[in-house]
């Protein structure tokens, strides 16, 4: 059986790339937050969220970033969109430096990166009409005169399906799907370069999701977006992303090209993601019924060495007190994993595991 919805993906690219290619360029980010204790309420100990993310992201492209609840996907995004002060790291976007600089400065140019939030209907005023919501971000960020604010919001309500009636209703009017709608157009009011989607098609119905993406896909084209894509969906991601960012406790520990992620997964985290993945048809030719032993560590207690050597069937003693860096795997893929050459039998060997301990 075969995918009933199909996307009109562009063919990918070599990941990374020329520098004058690359619109968005994060370098060794990081962002903590205390675990407050005590008498005083001071810091005990920190949850590493974002613990050293880099990468780059290619004009006209579409990241995705994938991983379990809590892997520190969300907290990545709202770094680079500046809702997060990040604690170490750089944000770069179109050749200028968006974090660490003042903030008026940054102000101005972080109107060129706009995040769209999981529930878009909880960002919006539920006593301000859907026109008013609109229109403030131009009021503030621009220098529009009023004729000129009116025709923009008419224009970019029309241009996510909506028409000029939605503009009087309350955001409690609308459905799911309108709501994610109304938060791509409240982002696109002030002519963004990339647009971070925070789980944008969670908690709705499979049509409603396929509609949602193609306007997703048009909008890119139509005015010339650059979209990092954070989703549990694997699905999904691997149907509309170019590359793929697999996060684990606070790290990036596989990133490539989106089919030779899924086709060739050289971290064993990534593998056990992908056989778990609910499907009616083939999405890599791999056996199914992989699963993940155990929960994550906290991450304010991250083990030593690699982070997923206490859930990972592969571990050796060196894997322990070893961190391993990202290392070229295959062309544009890298992966972080001192034995990815062996992930290829990470099936037989969870079977023979599981044999063993029948006996």
């Amino acid at each position: 059986m075969h995918n009933p919805v199909t996307y009109q993906r562009e063919p990918s690219i070599p990941f990374g790339g020329p520098a004058q290619e690359i619109i968005l360029d994060v370098r060794n980010l990081r962002k903590y937050f205390p675990v407050m204790g005590g008498m005083l309420r001071r810091p005990m100990s920190w949850v590493r969220a974002v613990d050293g993310v880099s990468f780059r992201v290619k004009r006209g492209r579409i990241l995705g970033v994938v991983g379990e609840s809590g892997c520190g996907k969300s907290t990545l995004g709202k770094a680079i969109a500046g809702i997060f002060r990040p604690d170490e790291g750089e944000v770069w976007l179109e050749g200028n430096r968006i974090s660490g600089i003042a903030r008026r400065k940054a102000g101005e140019l972080r109107k060129k990166i706009q995040y769209v939030y999981q529930d878009p209907g909880a960002s919006l005023d539920p006593w301000w009409i859907i026109g008013r919501t609109l229109r403030e971000p131009l009021q503030v960020h621009t220098g529009l005169s009023h004729k000129e604010v009116e025709g923009k919001v008419l224009s970019m309500v029309r241009a996510v399906g909506l028409d000029k009636d939605h503009l009087m209703r309350y955001p409690h009017e609308f459905s799911g799907g309108q709501q994610r709608r109304l938060g791509l157009a409240r982002v696109l009011t002030l002519s963004p370069s990339v647009i971070i989607f925070d789980e944008p098609t969670s908690g709705l119905d499979v049509s409603v999701q396929a509609t949602i993406l193609k306007l997703f896909l048009r909008l890119k084209e139509e005015f010339q977006l650059t979209y990092l894509f954070i989703s549990h969906d694997l699905a999904v991601v691997r149907m509309i992303c170019h590359e793929v960012a697999v996060m684990y406790l606070g790290r990036i520990v596989e990133m490539g090209q989106a089919e030779s992620i899924f086709q060739h997964p050289s971290h064993p985290y990534t593998q056990f993601l992908l056989s778990a993945i609910p499907r009616l048809w083939d999405l890599g030719g791999r056996k199914r019924g992989l699963v993940l032993g155990g929960e994550p560590p906290s991450p304010d207690q991250i083990p030593s060495g690699c982070r997923f050597h206490n859930r990972c069937p592969l571990t050796e003693e060196d894997c322990t007190h070893v961190e391993p860096e990202l290392v070229e795997v295959g062309e544009g893929h890298r992966a972080a994993c001192l034995y990815s050459s062996r992930v290829d039998g990470l099936e037989d060997r969870v079977i023979d595991q599981k044999q063993g301990s029948k006996r």
